[in-house]
């Protein structure tokens, strides 16, 4: 089974077209979430890819960032980009990153990816992982959908907003705000509750 979801089938195309790009659609978004966080807080970038544009973001914003791919062709790209940045090549699911904690976890492009199941037990790993009060910022489609991706040929699904904010509260998390950047694409923000 391909762990990183067919992102290491098309590595180099992604790579040609879309990871090599400090700026895009939602950068703007992801530097509005990651500015409001602590200095040097400790940030997961799930799903890192190249790390372009997220984990930049996380950086130039003064975070200590983490990040995890399944993609082995994409984490080398990764290291190249943010050496002495710590990667693990592994599927976010199965990271053991969630062994320690974390201030905050972003998820972009990652979660649809993922069967409903897979998705629902990442988010409560996400919980695990973060400090009380940490934030969980993710992207997916707000209604009930099953689509393929474009860029890999996978099926993608969404359980819609109404079963993501069940999960979160599930998993000790408050769902504060939603939200879409300029491409449409729909971001639920978590808060890990204080208690």
């Amino acid at each position: 089974m391909d762990k990183s979801n067919g992102y290491e089938s098309i590595a180099a195309t992604f790579m040609k077209y879309r990871g090599q790009s400090v700026s895009g659609i939602g950068t703007s978004a992801i530097r509005q979430w990651a500015g409001a966080l602590p200095p040097g807080a400790a940030v997961l970038d799930l799903g890192c890819g190249t790390g372009l544009p997220v984990t930049h973001v996380l950086v130039e914003e003064s975070l200590t960032a983490y990040g995890i791919d399944a993609s082995p062709t994409l984490v080398a790209a990764f290291r190249q980009n943010f050496p002495g940045t710590p990667v693990a090549c592994e599927a976010a699911e199965e990271s053991a990153f969630f062994n320690r904690q974390f201030d905050a976890v972003i998820a972009v492009g990652l979660l649809f990816l993922l069967p409903a199941h897979v998705q629902e037990m990442l988010i409560r790993k996400v919980s695990h992982g973060l400090n009380r009060g940490g934030k969980f910022l993710f992207t997916s489609p707000a209604v009930k959908t099953d689509w393929v991706d474009i860029l890999t040929g996978q099926s993608s699904t969404s359980p819609g907003a109404a079963m993501y904010q069940t999960w979160l509260s599930a998993a000790g998390l408050t769902l504060r705000e939603e939200f879409e950047d300029e491409g449409n694409n729909h971001y639920y923000h978590a808060v890990k509750h204080e208690e």
